[in-house]
């Protein structure tokens, strides 16, 4: 017990009254010796007196000799008398201070009685001099006799041997300790010394305090655990900790969903609970086929989703398990795949030679045409160098062109070369330079092609027109004689040869026209296609879903950027071969615009601009399509050069005529050149940042089909403040435009929402896409690889729908006019018809429009798809 110790402690100032006694007391007994001894000289001073004999013959002094010896005895006296009152009122003031410390003890008692806590104290030998009665209580059910005087090692041996206290705290030095006894109480005990070198001890019952203490221990342990428990059932992965004994400790709603698992007990076996799963069993031991530790697998489940399962090991034991859903990322990790696939296809079939140098002149992307000239193995020179593909005297017939590449120069150059069966070809070389964001090069692009027929031809034509020359100069000689007669067939023959010239200057300009289109097109082509590749590594190596998202839209935006300039490819070529022809018909100008302000209405936003749509109701003749694919191109123009702003599409009516204009806010365009834009290869020296330049075709095929249609392009602009674009299109008398301004579209996405969309096509892959297009759109969506599946679907054709989406080529010989017919035969109303397909023709556009279906080329932009099913809803009123 705590009045074991005896470490030291200020004086104590109950100790006054009992010092003043005790130096009453000493007083008194010096007084009582000094008295004493003063009547033993007293005695022996008179005894020698008496006993001294007189001698008879000196009487005079013996007289006087009494004399002093009455004076000395008077004075010792009086000295006694003094010593007698000076003891008297010492032992009157020893009486008073006794009183006094009787009721200062007395006082004390009560002091030390009437405080909460157990008092003791001893004197400077360790003996018990006070205590009070809550001292004496703590021995009370041991039966121990506690007495004033007993020594502190007593009082431990005491407390050692009836078992009094049960644990003990505090020690090393510490002023206080704490004591847990039999009874289960709790002591705290304070020491401290007196200035005597006695010792006072405190010993306060904190029973209540301990108590509500572990009570609120035990309540913030339980917050901590229920906190613990709702931060892990809100994570989104499943998490399951077990410990060193096997058994689940903790676990979270997650881990059951994902495992399919029915809620389980505390303390359950780890194994027992994934027996009952279809996943597997992963441990921080677990090992594969070839005995290499395990410690993360990915599971396919039954109904198509995918899991990651990681196990992490504990310091103290046990481990962790966590399942991940990874089925979107995997779904991503396909997409990307299939795009690489498409884009490898495409670049494969262009007649040209691709492929794509670092700057340290190593090959990091080789098309199907380079490795079959260069015959070389698929994939074979991935990674190899210029030098080692092909050799010493190869490269340093190139390394001038290279070094100059490399330091930011465009070239075009040609060059001899032999082929596989021997024969030389002219092969035109392009190097362009690819720079980082730096502005430092990292790579060139390479684009060869066989000119031989070209050079071939050229040399041809230099033949022809040497000869033809020679002819008429031999000629002019013979028929000097007969000039008048022959004038006219001379005059003939000089037109014929000046229109030879002319010919032959149109395929010179031609075929360098082709040569810039297809080195522009190489690189911006390859552009895209070599970021969609870094994306789509970049996509295979994240573990983060946030960050897969932003790779997934960097990835959708270089695929949007190929399928814009084969796009555009594809037009330029059908306008120079002549293959498109205009279908003019009558129509109402107000929907066309209409649905092209909801298209770029929502790209506008994107790219924080606002744009105003002005509807107009007036009757034009022209070809719906082409017209559209103007307006687009303006539209596309206006927002790629518009900074921040606006742009507004609207209607102006003149007599004749009804003049579609494009306003905006962008850059402008100088004066001198206005028309300079409209040649192919033209674009404008600053756009909107981190925007694609694109080829400078968009204006030109506006041109081209302007002039095919017979309309009238007109541009105004104002450096700095904005352009106007306007094309002029014939307007229908019979009904006057009325140009009203109406309420702003609702949003697609809310027009879309609920839909119940039908998708038959037979690619899987393009199915899933789809799916997961629409229903990104909130509509309701059954895909169908074909008649069949679909029936199965939807009971045979009879289930609720808004809107049937066929791709035209189907398996075993179907196509999508014949699915949309059987469908709408077993129905007793039929649903509006959407056919997709890469088939440009005009015979099946015309049968689609009789049959009242609408027609979307390949490949599908999601904007425009999304508005087509808009406006195609809304006409069927659904």
């Amino acid at each position: 017990m705590a009045c074991i110790s005896t470490r030291p402690s200020p004086e104590s100032p109950s100790d006054g009254p009992v010092a003043s006694v005790a130096e009453l007391e000493a007083r008194l007994e010096r007084l009582e010796r000094d008295n004493y001894k003063l009547r033993k000289i007293n005695a022996a001073l008179i005894e020698r007196v008496e006993s001294r004999a007189a001698p008879p013959d000196d009487a005079y002094a013996a007289f006087h000799y009494s004399v002093e010896l009455a004076e000395q005895v008077r004075e010792r006296t009086d000295a006694l008398n003094q010593a007698m009152a000076e003891l008297k009122a010492s032992n009157r003031l020893l009486s008073e201070s006794r009183l006094r410390a009787e009721t200062a003890h007395l006082h004390l008692s009560d002091a030390i009685e009437s405080i909460s806590d157990a008092f003791v104290l001893f004197d400077s030998e360790q003996r018990i001099v006070l205590s009070n009665s809550r001292f004496k209580s703590f021995w009370g059910k041991n039966h121990a006799r506690i007495t004033t005087g007993m020594r502190l090692r007593e009082i431990k041996q005491l407390a050692q041997s009836t078992g009094l206290i049960v644990e003990e705290h505090g020690g090393n030095g510490t002023e206080q300790m704490l004591y847990r006894l039999s009874d289960g109480r709790w002591v705290q005990v304070s020491e401290r010394r007196t200035r005597s070198g006695g010792l006072v001890i405190l010993y306060t019952d904190i029973t209540e305090v301990k108590h509500s203490e572990s009570i609120r221990r035990e309540q913030a342990l339980a917050q901590k655990s229920n906190l613990l428990q709702r931060a892990i059932d809100n994570l989104s992965q499943g998490v399951a900790m077990v410990g060193a004994d096997g058994g689940l400790e903790l676990w979270n709603h997650r881990f059951l969903e994902l495992c399919g698992l029915a809620p389980i007990s505390a303390r359950s076996r780890f194994a027992e609970v994934m027996a009952d799963s279809e996943l597997p069993l992963l441990t921080p031991t677990s090992r594969n086929a070839d005995g290499q530790q395990v410690d993360q697998l990915e599971q396919h489940l039954f109904d198509g989703r995918v899991l990651e399962i990681r196990t992490h090991p504990l310091p103290t034991g046990g481990f962790v398990n966590t399942f991940t859903d990874i089925t979107e990322r995997y779904r991503h990790a396909e997409t990307l795949r299939q795009s690489e696939r498409w884009i490898r296809l495409i670049t494969d079939h262009v007649p040209a030679l691709i492929a794509y140098l670092s700057a340290e002149l190593i090959y990091e992307f080789i098309n199907k045409v380079y490795e079959q000239w260069y015959h070389w193995p698929h994939g074979a020179m991935l990674g190899r160098t210029l030098l080692e593909a092909h050799g010493e005297a190869h490269y340093l017939r190139l390394q001038l062109y290279i070094e100059r590449a490399l330091q930011g120069e465009s070239l075009n150059f040609e060059v001899i070369e032999t082929n596989l069966n021997g024969q030389e070809r002219c092969m035109l070389r392009s190097y362009v330079p690819n720079r980082g964001s730096d502005g430092a090069v990292i790579g060139i692009f390479v684009l060869i092609r066989d000119i031989t027929g070209r050079k071939r031809t050229a040399e041809a034509l230099h033949q022809a027109y040497q000869n033809l020359e020679q002819r008429v100069r031999e000629r002019t000689g013979e028929l000097t004689a007969l000039n008048n007669q022959l004038r006219r067939e001379i005059d003939e023959r000089s037109q014929a040869e000046a229109r030879l010239r002319e010919a032959k200057r149109e395929a010179e300009l031609a075929n360098m026209s082709k040569t810039k289109f297809l080195a522009a097109v190489s690189h911006d082509l390859l552009q895209p296609l070599n970021a969609a590749r870094l994306f789509t590594g970049a996509l295979l190596e994240e573990r983060d879903p946030a960050s897969a998202g932003s790779l997934v839209r960097n990835l959708s935006n270089s695929l949007d950027d190929v399928e814009s300039l084969l796009g555009t490819l594809v037009d330029i070529s059908k306008l120079d071969a002549g293959v498109i022809k205009p279908e003019i018909g009558s129509f109402a100008v107000g929907e066309l615009l209409g649905n092209l302000a909801v298209e770029f209405g929502q790209i506008a936003v994107s790219e924080h601009l606002q744009l105003r749509f002005v509807p107009c109701s007036a009757m034009v003749r022209s070809d719906l399509q082409l017209l559209a694919r103007i307006l687009r191109n303006l539209l596309s123009n206006a927002i790629r050069y518009t900074i921040d702003g606006r742009i507004l599409l609207g209607c102006r009516r003149h007599r004749q005529s009804l003049s579609i204009e494009v306003w905006d806010t962008g850059i402008g365009i100088p004066a001198d050149k206005l028309q300079e834009i409209f040649q192919e290869f033209k674009r404008g020296e600053q756009q909107r940042p981190n925007q694609d330049r694109g080829l400078g075709l968009g204006l030109a095929i506006v041109d081209k089909i302007a002039g095919m249609l017979g309309h009238k392009v007109r541009v105004a602009s104002v450096l700095g403040r904005g352009s106007r674009f306007s094309i002029e299109v014939p307007l229908l008398r019979s009904m006057p435009p009325q140009c009203l301004p109406t309420e702003s579209p609702q949003p697609l996405t809310e027009r879309l929402y609920g839909s119940r969309i039908w998708v038959v096509d037979n690619d899987a892959a393009i199915c899933a896409g789809m799916r997961t297009l629409l229903e990104g759109w909130g509509c309701l969506v059954v895909t169908a690889l074909g008649e069949e599946d679909l029936a199965r679907q939807v009971d045979n054709f009879h289930a609720e729908a808004d809107l049937l989406i066929v791709d035209y080529h189907l398996d075993n010989g179907r196509n999508g006019v014949e699915v949309v017919a059987a469908v709408n035969a077993r129905r007793a109303i039929s649903l509006p018809a959407l056919m997709i397909t890469a088939n440009y023709s005009n015979e099946l556009k015309q049968q689609l429009r009789d049959l009242g279906h609408m027609l979307l080329h390949k490949p599908i932009r999601p904007m425009k798809l999304k508005t087509t099913m808009s406006h195609l809803m809304e006409r069927e009123g659904r």
